[in-house]
C-alpha cells in the first residue's frame, strides 16, 4: 500500500516551490534525508540527484534518483515526480517512486505527496516494512510536512522546530517519570502534610490525569506534529503522467 500525506500551508506558491525544489532547503526540513545533491545534467534532461539518509548514528545509506517538475500547468497547479534506487545493502528501500502536488486555493496551497517503494531482504524485509518501517516513514513524512508549514507560515526555522519538539518531548517524559515514581512513593506523599491522606486517595486519579496530559495533549503550536496532516486522500488520488514519463530515465 502506498503512502499519502497532505497538509495545507498559508503561503505563496512560489515560496513553497522554492523550499521544496531547492536541495539545500529541502534537506533542512525533511527528516527523511541527511543530504540531497543535484548532479550535472544535459539540457532538456530530467534532473538526477544523489541522496543520503542517516538511519542510525553510525549508519548512513545512500542512493540516486531522477526528478522532473511541471511548474506551469493549465489548471494553475504544479507537480514534481521522482524515481529513486538505493544499491546500499543495508538500505531496506531497494527502489521507489513518488510525486508532489501543489494545489493553490484562496487560503494558500494544498501540498500533498503520494509514494511507494519496494523493500529488499525478501520475506523478512516485507514483514519489517509492514510492521515498522512503513508506519515510521509515513510518520516522518507527515512530521516533516508540518515542520515545513511552521517554517513558511510562522518563520520557525527547521532547526528551531526540531529543538521545540525535543524540548516538548523531554517535558512529557519528565511528567511521566514524576507520575510513575514520585507520586507512587510514600515519602513523596508525606510532603503534602495534613493533606497526605487526601492526596493518597486521589493518587490514582492524579496519575491518570497526568498520564493523559503527557500522552494525549495536543502539541504546542510551535512544535511539529504528524497528526496535523491528512494520511488518506479526501478524493481519489492518482499518480501524475509525469511519473510514468520518468520510467525511461530510472
Amino acid at each position: 500500500m502506498g503512502l499519502y500525506i497532505e497538509t495545507h500551508i498559508h503561503t505563496d506558491l512560489d515560496d513553497l516551490w522554492a523550499h521544496t525544489q531547492d536541495p539545500a532547503q529541502h534537506q533542512r526540513w525533511d527528516l527523511r534525508f541527511t543530504e540531497i545533491d543535484h548532479l550535472p545534467r544535459a539540457e532538456g534532461e530530467p534532473q538526477r540527484f544523489r541522496y543520503a539518509a542517516r538511519v542510525l548514528p553510525f549508519l548512513k545509506v545512500s542512493g540516486t534518483g531522477v526528478t522532473a517538475g511541471e511548474k506551469e500547468r493549465p489548471d494553475g497547479t504544479r507537480t514534481s515526480a521522482l524515481r529513486f534506487v538505493s544499491p546500499h545493502p543495508l538500505s531496506l528501500l531497494a527502489e521507489g517512486s513518488g510525486y508532489w502536488r501543489y494545489v493553490p486555493d484562496a487560503q494558500g496551497v494544498r501540498f500533498l505527496t503520494g509514494y511507494d517503494y519496494r523493500p529488499r531482504w525478501g520475506a523478512f524485509g516485507a514483514l519489517a516494512d509492514r510492521l515498522l518501517f512503513r508506519p515510521l516513514t509515513g510518520w516522518a513524512t507527515a512530521w516533516s510536512f508540518d515542520r515545513l508549514r511552521l517554517w513558511l507560515e510562522r518563520g520557525i526555522t527547521p532547526e528551531r522546530a526540531l529543538a521545540n519538539w525535543l524540548a516538548e518531548l523531554a517535558v512529557r517524559a519528565l511528567v511521566l517519570t514524576a507520575c510513575l515514581t514520585g507520586l507512587g512513593r510514600e515519602s513523596g506523599i508525606r510532603v503534602f502534610g495534613p493533606f497526605a491522606a487526601t492526596v493518597a486517595f486521589l493518587c490514582p486519579l492524579l496519575l491518570m490525569v497526568a498520564l493523559s496530559l503527557a500522552l494525549l495533549k495536543a502539541p504546542l503550536a510551535c512544535t511539529p506534529a504528524a497528526r496535523r496532516c491528512l494520511r488518506t486522500p479526501v478524493t481519489h488520488a492518482h499518480a501524475p503522467r509525469l511519473l510514468a514519463a520518468l520510467e525511461q530515465h530510472g
